[in-house]
C-alpha cells in the first residue's frame, strides 16, 4: 500500500525496447540527435537512468549496433539457407544485405561511429566488435567454400578470399553511407558482381 503523496514508480522499459528506440531516431534525425536526454524522453525514462543501464554512451551505441547486427544475422541466416537457390545467388544475396541501402543508412552510419570511437575502447568492447565482424566473415567463408566444392566457384582459399571480398565491400559501404559523389548502390553492386564473375566463378 503506498503512502498519500508517494510517487508511483513507472517501470522501465525492456532495453530491446530502448535499443529499437535509439536506432529509430538515427534512421529518423541522425545520429548527431541521439543524446541520453532526447534518448530518455523518446522511451520515458531520464538520463541518469539511461546511464545507470548503459554506463556511457558508447556502451549504448555498441549494444545499438549489436541489436542490429543480431536482427541482420536473422535475415542472413534465412537468405544463405534456401537450399533451392545456387550458391552465386546467395552469394548475392549477402552482398545485398552487407551494402547500405543509401546515403546516412542508420546501421551503417551507427556502425562507423561505433569503429571511430573504439580508438579508445578497452579490450572487451573491441572483443564485441570482432565477434560482429567474425559473424559475417565466417557466413561468407562457409558459401564460398560451398561453392568450391559444388563446382560452382573456381578453386580458391575461402578464407582468404572472403577477408578480400569483405575489405571491396568495406571500402564501397564506406562511400555509399557517407554519399561520396560518384559512387551509388547500384554502381557498387555492379562493380562487386564484375568482381565475382572475374574472381571467382568457375572457368566452363
Amino acid at each position: 500500500m503506498t503512502t498519500p503523496g508517494a510517487r508511483r514508480r513507472t517501470p522501465a522499459p525492456p532495453r530491446e525496447d530502448v535499443l529499437a528506440a535509439a536506432m529509430e531516431m538515427i534512421a529518423e534525425r541522425g545520429l548527431e540527435k541521439l543524446t541520453m536526454a532526447a534518448l530518455g524522453r523518446e522511451v520515458g525514462m531520464s538520463s541518469g537512468h539511461l546511464l545507470y543501464y548503459f554506463h556511457s554512451k558508447d556502451e549504448l551505441l555498441l549494444r545499438t549496433l549489436e541489436w542490429s547486427e543480431g536482427r541482420l544475422g536473422a535475415e542472413r541466416g534465412r537468405l544463405l539457407t534456401r537450399a533451392s537457390a545456387s550458391v552465386r545467388a546467395r552469394i548475392e544475396a549477402y552482398v545485398d544485405l552487407y551494402v547500405p541501402a543509401g546515403h546516412r543508412d542508420p546501421h551503417w552510419t551507427l556502425w562507423l561511429e561505433v569503429w571511430n570511437r573504439s580508438q579508445n575502447a578497452d579490450g572487451e568492447a573491441r572483443d564485441r566488435q570482432a565477434a560482429i565482424e567474425g559473424a559475417w566473415h565466417r557466413d561468407l567463408v562457409a558459401l564460398l567454400a560451398e561453392g568450391v566444392s559444388r563446382g560452382e566457384f573456381r578453386r580458391i582459399d575461402p578464407d582468404r578470399f572472403a577477408a578480400r571480398l569483405r575489405a571491396l565491400l568495406d571500402g564501397f559501404s564506406i562511400h555509399v553511407a557517407i554519399g561520396l559523389r560518384g559512387t551509388d548502390r547500384a554502381q557498387v553492386l555492379g562493380h562487386v558482381r564484375e568482381f565475382l564473375d572475374e574472381s571467382l566463378l568457375a572457368d566452363s
